[in-house]
């Protein structure tokens, strides 16, 4: 009796360690690596009939269509109320922790008001950007204000039609933000102090509603992202300009980070723009178009890549694969409609703006649906990404943030 008991406290041990072993973080838009992806391992590879277990869920966010960050035990998220920005912080259980006023928001009428930013944690702080272009610092437990930049009034940048819609990125003691001002378009600002860093002399475009992403080609630290009608690559340490992609397209709608792996790059655009398929030199400081493919246009719900393959969700509703080497579509699904998707622990995970919310399997000639549900709780549109991080899938529709367990059993 004795040693079954210890047996079972051993084993009970060991499944905790597991468990943590497994969860992960998503401190940032779009995940660990603002790729739309996570190595956490451990869920679930089919929901219940209705779908997982909601555990805990809040209304009272306000307008907006922010995803949400998990750091350190904390969730967070911002909304608009009354005009004003907020920044909202919980625990893993759903319990508030705090609710701060970061500025004034977007409010132009007819244009979508709300707020966009995704909060970025970065040790025990954190920064978002309103859609008025003020970036702020807080302190991440407490939500404390530390420090802000009105970067259009700093840069000399002019607000763009559904206003700034970017979330910041972190490189070491910078953090890099489009205020798109002159010669200004991507500056770099001391994350401790606000100061700048550098700016992209001789680049003036405006801002794109586009997240800028860090990569490495060769021994070269780039800067990929999309601003008013290009594609560019930024030298990260000094604010080089090393190429520029001219692309312009509907609405300067430039709304999707490029997607990059071994070299290969990737932009895509909705309104039948399609997806761009590009090499970049060897030091990363040229790039070369390989191809152009028309049926995957992502308006701005993200991709994803996965062993070589570009997954997304075209404007008319089709989700696509494509090969990332040569742009050659290998297949195509309704699935859960036009939306966003993130790729974690062998799963498409997909948000359609109707409102279903699909578990997909990828497999070698399609896509299946292996689960669904649909989120009924919420207003507006459906064009929050969702996030997944310790075994739970967080879900933001309009002032409602929802949390489900996803972790198999």
């Amino acid at each position: 009796m004795e040693s079954a008991r210890r047996i079972r406290v051993v084993l009970s041990m060991v499944l905790a360690v597991v468990s943590v072993a497994n969860a992960v973080d998503w401190p940032q838009f779009r995940g660990p690596n603002r790729d739309g992806t996570s190595p956490e391992t451990g869920l679930m590879m089919q929901w219940p009939r209705g779908g997982p277990t909601e555990l805990w869920s809040y209304e009272g966010l306000g307008e907006g269509y922010s995803s949400v960050s998990v750091a350190d035990g904390m969730v967070y998220t911002a909304g608009m109320i009354d005009g004003q920005g907020y920044l909202f912080a919980f625990d893993l259980e759903g319990t508030p922790k705090y609710k701060v006023n970061y500025g004034p928001e977007w409010t132009k009428a007819g244009n979508y008001p709300s707020a966009r930013t995704t909060p970025t944690i970065d040790g025990d702080r954190l920064y978002l950007i309103s859609g008025q272009g003020r970036i702020a610092c807080h302190k991440a437990k407490t939500g404390e204000h530390i420090w802000h930049v009105d970067t259009l009034d700093k840069f000399k940048g002019k607000n763009i039609t559904w206003g700034i819609a970017e979330s910041p990125l972190i490189d070491g003691e910078r953090i890099i933000c489009t205020p798109g001002g002159q010669d200004a378009t991507v500056v770099a600002l001391n994350k401790m102090t606000g100061e700048t860093i550098w700016t992209t002399k001789g680049l003036s475009q405006p801002s794109a509603y586009c997240s800028p992403v860090l990569v490495e080609r060769g021994t070269t630290r780039l800067i990929l992202t999309l601003v008013e009608k290009a594609g560019i690559g930024v030298d990260a340490d000094t604010g080089k300009v090393h190429w520029i992609i001219p692309h312009e397209v509907s609405y300067d709608i430039q709304a999707v980070s490029p997607a990059y792996e071994d070299g290969l790059m990737c932009i895509t655009n909705g309104y039948h723009h399609g997806t761009l398929g590009f090499l970049l030199s060897p030091d990363g400081t040229g790039v070369t178009q390989k191809w152009s493919e028309k049926s995957l246009d992502v308006h701005h719900g993200g991709i994803v890549l996965v062993e070589g393959n570009i997954h997304g969700a075209s404007t008319n509703g089709n989700w696509t694969c494509l090969d990332l080497a040569s742009g050659k579509v290998k297949f195509a699904d309704k699935l859960v409609g036009k939306g966003s998707v993130l790729y974690v622990d062998g799963m498409l995970y997909g948000y359609g703006e109707k409102g279903q919310v699909g578990l997909i399997k990828i497999k070698p000639d399609g896509y299946e649906l292996v689960s669904s549900f649909r989120v009924t709780k919420g207003s507006k549109e459906h064009w929050a990404h969702p996030a997944v991080s310790n075994g739970r899938l967080y879900i933001r529709h309009g002032p409602v943030l929802m949390c489900y367990d996803i972790k198999a059993r």
